[in-house]
C-alpha cells in the first residue's frame, strides 16, 4: 500500500513537472505576475487602492493579485479575445540594439509597450465604462509584468528564445519558458515567502528618462538589455546551475522593478 502511494505521488509530480515544462510561455508565469501584482499593491495610495476595489468589486478574488493572470487565461477563456491581444504581450528589440523606435517596432501599436499606454489611457479616463476600465486595468497588471521580463524584448529571430531549445535537469524545454517560470518554479518558496524574499531585497530602478507612461518603452529597453549580456544564452543547451545562480537574482530584480513601476503606474493614473 505504502508504495503504491509512493508510486502514485512520484507519477503525478512527474506529470506535474512535464506540464510546467511543456507550457506556452507567456509572461512570467501564473507566480511571476502574482508577485508583481502584490509588490504593486502594497505601495499602493489610499486613493489607487480605493480605486482598484471599486473596479474589481464582483471579481471572484478582486485583488491586484487575482487578476494578474487573466490576460493569459482568455487563451482558455476568450480565444477570440485572446488572439487579437497576442501581440500586446511583447516587442521584439534585440535585433536594434535595444532601442525601442514605434514605427519600426510596433506597427499598427500592437506590442506590449503601446498596450500599456493604450490601457492606461483607458483606465485613467473615469468617462469610460466601468467594464472597460476594469478589463485595462487587468491588462496594465498583466503587461507591465511582461515588459519587465527580458524575452519579451528580445529576438525576433528566436521568437523571444521560444525557439532556443534547452535541457533543464533532463527535460526539453525552451530558455523562454525557464525565464518565464521554470526560473522562479527551482525555487520552490509559495508566492508569500517568495513577496518576503522580493521585498527584503533593494530596489534598483533607472532613472526614467520620460515620464509615465511613455516610460513603458523604456521598461522594454532596460529588460531587453539583459539578453544582451554575455552567457545570458547559454553556450550549450545544457543549463547547469551556474547558470541560475547567475541569473535568478536579475530575473527576481526585475520583479521587483516591475512591482515598483506597476504601483507608480496605478498611483497616476488612479489618482485624478
Amino acid at each position: 500500500m505504502a508504495l503504491s502511494s509512493f508510486l502514485f505521488r512520484a507519477r503525478c509530480g512527474f506529470v506535474l513537472l512535464l506540464a510546467l515544462v511543456a507550457l506556452p510561455a507567456f509572461g512570467w508565469g501564473a507566480q511571476g505576475h502574482r508577485l508583481v501584482a502584490r509588490l504593486a499593491d502594497a505601495e499602493l495610495t489610499p486613493a489607487a487602492r480605493a480605486e482598484v476595489a471599486k473596479l474589481l468589486a464582483g471579481e471572484p478574488d478582486p485583488t491586484l493579485a487575482g487578476i494578474a493572470n487573466w490576460a493569459d487565461d482568455l487563451r482558455d477563456t476568450d480565444p477570440p479575445l485572446f488572439k487579437r491581444t497576442a501581440r500586446w504581450h511583447f516587442v521584439n528589440i534585440g535585433e536594434h540594439g535595444c532601442r525601442y523606435q514605434a514605427a519600426r517596432d510596433c506597427r499598427g501599436d500592437d506590442c506590449v509597450v503601446e498596450a500599456i499606454r493604450r490601457q492606461t489611457a483607458i483606465l485613467a479616463d473615469r468617462r469610460q465604462s466601468l467594464a472597460a476600465r476594469r478589463d485595462a486595468l487587468k491588462f496594465v497588471v498583466h503587461f507591465t509584468g511582461d515588459v519587465h521580463q527580458p524575452l519579451h524584448g528580445g529576438y525576433a529571430r528566436d521568437r523571444g528564445g521560444n525557439d532556443t531549445q534547452v535541457n533543464d535537469a533532463g527535460f526539453g524545454t525552451n530558455l523562454h519558458a525557464v525565464w518565464d517560470g521554470r526560473m522562479l518554479f527551482a525555487q520552490r518558496l509559495s508566492d508569500d515567502r517568495y513577496l518576503e524574499r522580493l521585498q527584503s531585497m533593494p530596489l534598483v530602478v533607472p532613472m526614467q528618462r520620460t515620464p509615465l507612461p511613455p516610460a513603458a518603452g523604456e521598461w522594454a529597453e532596460d529588460a531587453c538589455a539583459i539578453v544582451l549580456q554575455p552567457g545570458f544564452y547559454p553556450s550549450t543547451p545544457k543549463l547547469d546551475r551556474d547558470y541560475f545562480v547567475q541569473w535568478t537574482p536579475i530575473a527576481e530584480a526585475q520583479l521587483r522593478r516591475g512591482g515598483a513601476h506597476l504601483a507608480e503606474l496605478l498611483n497616476a493614473a488612479l489618482a485624478r
